[in-house]
């Protein structure tokens, strides 16, 4: 790694924002240091923080999205009842914080509002990332004031361009007029009622994406979100979206441009840290699904989106549509799958897609645990912001 990739992965640790530390490049995993140290005592533990969705349908068209080779998934939404058993499930076991990404647009599913409502009301943390569409003040005024976060999904900074992203058709830019008309009515609310909540949107940047770094930067400002965040593009082990990751590298300068446009209301960060490592990680096993777990937006629990296909059925934990999540998570599949993950016979290199939403927690685990560098407990440091979403 050159000085200049150190300087970086060093910096991104935390970015000062008004309301705090923002750690978006990196884990929170010393923040919750007594469910690690129940994990290297042998002990079962619950993850700290579930990513998920409630519903796999969505809208939008979008070229980078993964979830276009999670296919094939059942895309009936989850029902209320089966979403609130889920979250009380999650109470029970100590489940602290939920976000509601995953592999569909959760704003479309009846269970949306109910959702983030139940949680608010049992104390776990809910973040959410929308295209805001369908994200209107009707649902945001019940939402918003239970929210951690929001991340606006937001492919570029022209219209034509978003709508040519996100919607195959670059005459369609009254899909950007929606969302930036959401988008900012959740700012003034936010600001009217002095909620906590931080706002942000982000850019999944593929390499011919590379001329809307600037505008996409630019529209952070304009919007006047909390961040404006840049990362990588995850691709499966077949390379079914195209992405060449060595095409990352020319785009550095303009990718420091875009942070320097940072102000006082306003960070640009560029997620440095998954763009240095590629498509290849240094870890062959998978820790990070015991902290951090994902569930398809068609109910189905696995270690990792990445595993969502059916041709990864070994994999699938169960389905919580069909069975308590509670169950699921007390049973040998669960154990089994998650042992299958850390043993000689999986190797993340060649076994997954690359850059899995538990790489940070793959990278630190695996060299904490195969004599490398050791997680160390945080320090008497006020917690960085989200700290329940690892």
């Amino acid at each position: 790694m050159n000085n200049f990739q150190t300087e970086k992965k060093l910096l991104q640790k935390g970015i000062e924002t008004q309301e705090g530390k923002l750690v978006l490049d990196g884990h929170k995993l010393s923040y919750h240091y007594d469910r690690l140290e129940s994990w290297e005592k042998g002990e079962k533990i619950a993850p700290i923080s579930v990513d998920m969705a409630l519903t796999r349908s969505c809208g939008a068209m979008c070229s980078f999205c993964y979830a276009m080779v999670q296919e094939p998934q059942e895309r009936t939404p989850i029902s209320i009842k089966h979403s609130l058993d889920l979250l009380d499930d999650f109470k029970s076991i100590g489940v602290k914080a939920v976000s509601l990404i995953s592999d569909g647009e959760s704003t479309l599913s009846p269970s949306y509002v109910p959702f983030i409502e139940h949680a608010g009301n049992i104390g776990i943390d809910v973040g959410n990332a929308t295209n805001a569409w369908e994200w209107g003040p009707e649902k945001v005024d019940r939402v918003l004031p239970h929210l951690t976060w929001v991340r606006f999904t937001v492919a570029a900074g022209s219209p034509d361009r978003y709508a040519e992203i996100m919607y195959k058709d670059a005459s369609h830019t009254s899909v950007f007029d929606k969302a930036m008309k959401n988008i900012s009515y959740a700012v003034k609310l936010k600001r009217r009622l002095g909620l906590k909540v931080t706002l942000g949107i982000q850019m999944v940047l593929m390499p011919e994406f590379h001329d809307q770094i600037i505008p996409f930067a630019k529209l952070g400002i304009d919007l006047g979100v909390d961040y404006a965040v840049i990362k990588h593009c995850s691709d499966d082990e077949d390379g079914s979206l195209g992405v060449n990751y060595s095409l990352y590298e020319p785009m550095y300068d303009k990718l420091m441009q875009a942070e320097n446009l940072s102000n006082d209301t306003t960070k640009i960060i560029v997620k440095w840290s998954k763009i240095f490592d590629g498509a290849l990680p240094e870890y062959t096993q998978m820790w990070g699904p015991r902290f951090l777990l994902q569930i398809s937006g068609s109910g189905l629990v696995a270690p990792s989106g990445m595993f969502f296909n059916a041709k990864y059925s070994k994999f699938h934990l169960g389905n919580f549509t069909e069975e308590r999540f509670i169950d699921i998570f007390n049973s040998s599949q669960y154990d089994n799958v998650l042992n299958y993950l850390v043993s000689d016979r999986f190797d993340a290199r060649y076994m997954m897609g690359s850059l899995p939403i538990t790489h940070y927690l793959n990278v630190d685990l695996s060299r904490h645990k195969n004599g490398g560098a050791k997680i160390q407990p945080a320090g008497t440091d006020s917690q960085p912001l989200h700290v329940n979403f690892l």
